[in-house]
């Protein structure tokens, strides 16, 4: 039995990062039930609001789904389209549906995470009508691939693949149409910092070798060697969840270094506090007016323990280097 512990041990680990999944779409459905944003389809992948959230995760959700959304836009709308967006880790997220309906999607959307993740969320695509119709109205032919793992069509595609894995993770993109001569987004919202130092460098230096004209947006902690980022790391902890890459989370230069070292041009990185401050004033401040925050302290910690990191190669010279908040 001792022979087997370390892999009883990985399955545990990977079982807790998989349950963040959940703990990110309950706590987007609260924010978006009281009204700190829009998403129509969110309520197909979680039924209940579930239990309060505090004013300060609200807000901290909704910093981190805007500023997110304003690269991604900016992206879009600097290459008109004429790209591909590829979500590392996606869960259960509704960039497409919310895309799609704007009319405003990329050449081809790829979303990737682990087989038992994209099986539940290609169950609740097939058996509900409005996640599955967008889909099929930007679909051209009579049949998609739709599998218990893999669902392909035109304009969306969903992989279920082990990042740690990356020949294989290229090789399943490239057998459903990944196109390296296209600009090429990638996103990734606490994913890499689930994974060893070893194993997110060579997916971020794939990236980079794989793409010459593209943008990298990295959401996850920063500053975690002080007392609250290590009240953090000993939060998930208990819950056997594991912050393996946590030593390129100590500042934005470790987030920004990580980019630079593997291959790509250019790299930025803000921590929330920052981009909380840079969005627009007027939403936010509706949004502020939706709770009583009584600790704004707590907020300011919980916003400066996270940041957006932003990197970019421009072979094409459309200007990715002048995207930003």
């Amino acid at each position: 039995m001792a022979a087997r512990q370390p892999f009883a041990d990985a399955d545990t680990a990977d079982e807790a990062v998989r349950a963040t999944c959940d703990d990110a779409t309950t706590c987007k459905r609260f924010a978006t039930s009281k009204g700190y944003w829009k998403d129509s389809s969110l309520q197909y992948f979680v039924r209940n609001v579930g239990e309060r959230k505090a004013p300060e995760i609200n807000r901290g959700y909704y910093a981190r789904v805007q500023g997110v959304n304003l690269l991604l836009d900016a992206f879009l709308k600097k290459t008109q389209g004429h790209c591909q967006v590829i979500n590392l880790g996606a869960g259960l997220d509704t960039t497409f549906w919310r895309l799609q309906e704007v009319n405003q999607l990329p050449r081809k959307l790829f979303e990737v995470d682990f087989p038992t993740v994209v099986a539940r969320k290609i169950h609740h695509i097939k058996t509900k009508p409005p996640l599955s119709k967008p889909i099929i109205d930007v679909h051209s032919t009579d049949s998609l691939l739709l599998e218990s793992h893999v669902l392909d069509s035109d304009r969306f595609c969903i992989i279920g693949a082990d990042l740690r894995d990356v020949p294989g993770l290229d090789e399943k993109l490239r057998r459903f149409q990944l196109d390296p001569e296209l600009p090429t987004l990638l996103l990734s919202e606490c994913v890499l910092v689930y994974m060893s130092p070893s194993q997110s460098a060579s997916l971020v230096h794939w990236a980079a070798q794989t793409f010459h004209t593209a943008m990298f947006i990295n959401y996850e902690q920063v500053n975690m060697s002080d007392r609250f980022g290590q009240v953090m790391i000993e939060n998930l902890q208990r819950r056997h969840c594991a912050l393996a890459g946590v030593e390129l989370c100590q500042s934005l230069d470790s987030q920004k270094d990580r980019f630079l070292r593997a291959g790509w041009d250019q790299a930025n990185a803000l921590d929330m506090m920052a981009v909380y401050s840079v969005l627009p004033q007027d939403d936010v401040a509706r949004i502020e007016r939706l709770e009583f925050l009584d600790e704004k302290e707590l907020l300011q910690q919980l916003l400066q323990h996270y940041c957006i990191c932003w990197a970019s190669k421009d072979r094409l010279n459309l200007g990715l280097s002048q995207l930003a908040f």
